[in-house]
Order: structure tokens, then C-alpha cells, then sequence
């Protein structure tokens, strides 16, 4: 094989290797694909203008749909792949990857239902490639792309959209700077009206990608000839162009083969009065090495920035497999070492939430400087302090035989009802430190990147973690219940001793001619009872979040995942291996990524040893 044969052959293998992995034209992303970087021939042309024809004549078989008006309704991507002599012929469709065609009337109407299979029986069109390859020891090594014949008018059966539908379709390919375009114009029409000349002319107006082929020439009117468009003089192009006789239909109808048809048109040139000069320069054979030579040369010439793609894909495609992950060991000790380096890279997000590196433990602060004051403010004190409920409880506290002096057993008894209802605000602000904790565990799984492959291990770690707070917030809620209680259970006598004594008119404290049953000497108890209330407020306003952060947040930065290493521990390699067991779609984006690398690799390789094979 020459050394242009494996150039090309090299690039229709990479072709077909980038479709058979998604990785052709019409991808996101900052840099083109590999696809798009390689060249191929787009083959335009009006409808009837002979595209299926000149196709079939290049592959030497007749294998594409025929019919009148729009036949060609799905783009086919045709890679031709020149095998060794005596080797037989078959084609492959992409979609049917173990299936051979010896039988080419088969791939006809292979191609045929897989247009219809989205198209449906009528005459619409679908952007969506059928993918062809055929393997001949009588092809170049080519890749062609059959596209729909343009028009000027929508038939029956067509929405009016379809005109502008087909030209759209047809223009995405060639304004491509990689696309070769193959330009289609019958010559029993003026060339001035030739679709394929306008649009070529349009996406490239210097003519350096577009190669003229004129057909039917044995079609047109005697005393005519084509000779002014074939030796450029109508319409001049950077290559030259090249006439081509197809099979008339009385030959198709008689089944008349491509090797016949190859014959007759060489006699043609050969023979005719007009072209014999040209002969050598004409029909589907040369045609063919033309634009295999003229591949060849465009693929020498981009190897370099060809290159410089796949380098810059395999670095993207090395990062991504480092993001996604490597294979995971085996044996259970290194899936164990797995498990706890992924718990420890969780443990490190978690903490920088809770020490400020990163947003959340902010909310833990909200919790004692917003909300628990808030609470402890809107406990009902001055409705229970109300002369009415003072004067009931210091009375129900007296029992048969009123106070004499101070109202102790009223004071102790208002004061101890008052501290119950600090249990609340306490208790809801250790169980709003909890659900924070818990948001940021959550937060944090979801952040550690090595743990999106394992969604078993992040369900159990959150498990684990949860069930770790929870017995975090229980010892809590202890603790600052028992702060509630130790402040009723022992009252602050020297509050007491420093308020001021009752005085009588006279100025003799406690008197006994002072009524002790007026509202101003329940007032003045309410008043007192609710200065002490306030103390002791203050108190566990401080008090309860030194419970909280003791008991929560510093258990959960220090021993958060112990009772769950001392599980994982314990378990056996299958358990462990269970613990990793990947997301399948994380499992298949990373196989799809290492075939990518792989073929990118090889193609760097190929393509280096090929060019440098002078």
C-alpha cells in the first residue's frame, strides 16, 4: 500500500472510530473534534443532477436508492476502504455494526428503511447521518458525503420550509474549511443556473476546496458541447474540472454493472469528436484519484495543526479521566485505603465549612446571635408576671397560712415556672445547629469530587454521619436542659439581698402596718422576679451555645466518622467492594473518555509514522 493510500486510509478509520464513539461534527465545546479537523468530500448538487450516479460510478456498485424528485433525504457519509486484491467486496452500516452486505441491492434497500425509519414514508428530510462503509479492492480510500439534492420548489407532500431546509442542511457541511465540496451540475443546463456552482461559490468564493464535475454530457443537443465549462472558460475554478458520462436508464434497467458502465465511458471520451484531447482527464476513475490525491495532499499539509487538535484533546481527556476517577483495586486492603482516603477527602471539605474556608458554618453563629435571642425575647413573661397570675401563685405558694414578711415560697415558686419555659428556646437551638450540620454534611459529600463515583459509599457515609449527629444532639439537648434546671434547682441569693426592703411611712423597714396584699407590693414582686428572670436569661444566652458547639460541633469535627472506620473496618472484601460500586453512567462516561483517549493516542501515532513515510 502507498504511503497515500495509509494516509488516507489512516484518516477514514479515525473517521469512522470518532462516529462509532459520538465524537463528530456538531459538538460543544472550545475546541472543533477530531472529525471535523479531518477533511472529506461533500457531494452537492441539484435534485436530478446526477449525484447518485457519479457516486455509484466512483464505488463501482449500484447500491443507492433511485427514483424522481428528492431520493437522497438523509445525509450519507460514505468511507471507502481500498482493500487487497482478490479480497471480496461487502459494505457495513454503522447502526447494523455486525451485519456484512455482499449483496448490494441489499444496501440499497438498507438505506432506504433506515431513511424512512425517521423520516416516515414522505418526502422529508432528516440532518441526521446514515454512516456507510464499504470495503473494495476496486475504491480509493475516500470518504464521501451524499447530501439531499437542492431545489428551488417545495412538491406535494413537502412543507415550503423544505427549499430553505435542504440549503441549510447542505451549507452546515460545506462552509466547513475542512469540507472538499464536489460541485454537480448536468451540462444539458447553462452552468450560470447550476445550485451546486452558486453555493459552492458563496462558502467558497476563491474556489480552492471546490472541484467542478459536469454530467450528461452525452445528453446534450447535437452540435453542443461542454468544452468551454470543462477547460474553464465559463466559470474558472482553482482545480479542474472534470466531465463525467453515468450509465443511461436503459442500462440501469438492464441491470448493465458499473465495470460495463466504467468501460463504456472511457470509449466515450476516447471516441468523441469534442473531448478525445481531454480523454485522460475525464470520467468517474479519474475522478476518483483525482480527489484521493488532492485528500492526500490537503491531509499532508494539515497534519500539524491535525496534530496540535489531538494533543490538546488528549491533555482535555487526561484531566477528565483524572476527574472521573481510575479503576478501582481489587484486593480489599487497597479498597479499604479507597474507602478511608475518600472519607478523609470529605472530612477535610467538612471541617473547612465549619472553620469558615468554606460558606455554611457562618449559620451555626446565626443560630446563637440571631435566633436564640430572638426566642428568649419572646417568651411570655409579662403575661405570666401580670399582677393577677402573681397574686395566684404567691397565694396557692402561702397555702392555709399567708406570708408574714417576704413571700419566699411565692418567689421560689414564680421564679422556678419562669426557668421551664427556657427549656424551649434551648432545645430548638441545639436542633437548629443539628439540621446545620446535617445541610453541611450534605453539602460536603456532594462537593468531595472522588466520592460523585460511589453513590453507595456517599449514601452510607451521610447514614453514618446523621446517625453520628443525632447522638450529638441528644447528649445537647441534656446538657442545656440541665443548664435550664441547674438555675432552678439553686436561685442566686445575692440578687435577693440586693434589692431594696419595703419601708414603711414612718421609714421602719418591714413594718407591720404595711399591707402586704396591695398590687403594688405584687407589682413590685413581679418587678423583682422579672429582674431575675432577665439575669438568668442573659446567662443562658451565653451558656447554651457553649453547650451546643461543646457537644455538637466539636464532637462532629473530632469524631464525626469514628463508629463508621470502626464498621468499615470490620467488613469484608466484598462488603467493601459493594461500598465502591460506581454509578453506572459515572462506569460509562469513563470507559467512553478512555476509548476517546485511545483512539486519540493512536491517531497522533499513525498519523506522525505515516507522515514521516516518504
Amino acid at each position: 500500500m502507498t504511503t497515500m493510500e495509509s494516509l488516507i486510509g489512516l484518516v477514514n478509520r479515525i473517521q469512522r472510530a470518532c462516529t462509532v464513539l459520538g465524537d463528530h461534527g456538531g459538538a460543544d465545546g472550545a475546541l472543533p473534534t477530531l472529525w471535523e479537523a479531518l477533511p472529506s468530500v461533500a457531494v452537492v448538487g441539484g435534485q436530478s443532477s446526477g449525484k447518485s450516479s457519479v457516486l455509484e460510478s466512483i464505488v463501482g456498485r449500484d447500491f443507492l436508492p433511485r427514483g424522481s424528485g428528492i431520493v437522497t433525504r438523509r445525509p450519507l457519509v460514505l468511507q471507502l476502504h481500498k482493500t487487497e486484491e482478490g479480497q471480496g467486496e461487502y459494505a457495513e452500516f454503522l447502526h447494523l455494526p455486525k451485519r456484512r452486505f455482499s449483496d448490494f441491492s441489499l444496501v440499497r434497500k438498507e438505506i432506504q428503511d433506515e431513511t424512512d425509519s425517521l423520516t416516515g414514508k414522505t418526502k422529508q428530510i432528516s440532518p441526521v447521518p446514515i454512516h456507510l462503509s464499504i470495503y473494495s479492492p476496486n475504491v480509493v480510500n475516500l470518504t464521501l458525503i451524499d447530501l439531499p439534492g437542492l431545489t428551488k420548489v417545495a412538491v406535494e407532500g413537502q412543507p415550503e420550509s423544505i427549499v430553505q431546509e435542504i440549503e441549510n442542511m447542505v451549507r452546515s457541511y460545506v462552509e466547513k474549511p475542512n469540507c472538499i465540496i464536489l460541485a454537480i451540475s448536468p451540462a444539458n443546463q447553462d452552468i450560470a443556473t447550476s445550485d451546486a456552482i452558486k453555493l459552492a461559490r458563496e462558502v467558497d468564493p476563491t474556489g480552492e476546496r471546490t472541484f467542478g464535475v459536469l454530467t450528461k454530457l452525452d445528453l446534450m443537443d447535437k452540435g453542443t458541447n461542454a468544452l468551454d465549462v470543462l477547460e474553464g472558460r465559463s466559470y474558472r475554478l482553482q482545480h479542474p474540472w472534470v466531465g463525467i458520462v453515468n450509465r443511461s436508464q436503459a442500462d440501469i434497467n438492464k441491470n448493465v454493472n458499473m465495470i460495463v458502465a466504467r468501460r463504456k465511458e472511457k470509449e466515450y471520451f476516447a471516441t468523441s469528436p469534442d473531448y478525445s484531447h481531454l480523454a485522460s482527464k475525464m470520467g468517474s476513475e479519474y475522478l476518483a484519484k483525482l480527489l484521493s490525491q488532492h485528500l492526500e495532499s490537503v491531509i499532508r499539509a494539515r497534519i500539524p495543526s491535525i496534530t496540535s487538535l489531538i494533543n490538546k484533546s488528549i491533555d482535555e481527556l487526561e484531566s477528565e479521566m483524572d476527574h472521573l476517577g481510575r479503576p478501582i483495586a481489587v484486593d480489599a486492603g487497597a479498597q479499604l485505603y479507597t474507602i478511608l482516603e475518600l472519607c478523609r477527602a470529605f472530612d477535610k471539605i467538612f471541617k473547612e465549612h465549619l472553620d469558615g474556608g468554606r460558606p455554611g458554618g457562618d449559620r451555626i453563629y446565626g443560630v446563637f446571635d440571631n435566633q436564640l435571642p430572638a426566642a428568649l425575647k419572646k417568651l411570655p413573661f409579662d403575661r405570666y408576671l401580670s399582677i393577677q397570675n402573681v397574686k395566684k401563685v404567691v397565694s396557692e405558694a402561702d397555702g392555709y397560712q399567708p406570708h408574714l414578711i417576704a413571700p419566699e415560697q411565692g418567689y421560689r415558686r414564680l421564679i422556678e415556672n419562669a426557668l421551664s419555659y427556657f427549656r424551649g428556646p434551648a432545645e430548638a437551638s441545639v436542633d437548629a445547629v443539628h439540621y446545620v450540620l446535617k445541610e453541611l454534611v450534605r453539602k460536603s459529600i456532594g462537593e468531595t469530587q472522588e466520592l460523585k463515583r460511589f453513590p453507595t459509599l456517599q449514601n452510607e457515609l451521610a447514614a453514618a454521619s446523621y446517625e453520628a449527629l443525632e447522638r450529638f444532639r441528644e447528649d445537647s439537648h441534656k446538657t442545656v436542659l440541665r443548664l435550664v434546671d441547674m438555675e432552678s434547682s439553686y436561685l442566686t441569693v445575692d440578687f435577693f439581698r440586693k434589692l431594696p426592703q419595703e419601708v414603711e411611712k414612718g421609714g421602719n423597714p418591714t413594718g407591720p402596718t404595711v399591707d402586704r396584699y396591695t398590687d403594688g407590693h405584687f407589682r413590685r414582686i413581679a418587678s423583682n422576679v422579672s429582674s431575675y428572670i432577665g439575669m438568668v436569661s442573659e446567662t443562658l444566652k451565653n451558656s447554651i451555645p457553649k453547650a451546643a458547639v461543646y457537644c455538637q460541633v466539636r464532637e462532629a469535627k473530632r469524631s464525626l466518622l469514628n463508629h463508621f472506620y470502626t464498621v468499615v473496618g470490620k467488613k469484608e472484601g466484598k462488603q467493601l467492594a459493594q461500598l465502591l460500586d460506581e454509578d453506572p453512567a459515572l462506569m460509562e462516561r469513563r470507559l467512553q473518555c478512555s476509548k476517546r483517549l485511545e483512539l486519540y493516542k493512536s491517531a497522533r501515532d499513525e498519523i506522525e509514522a505515516v507522515s514521516w513515510a516518504r
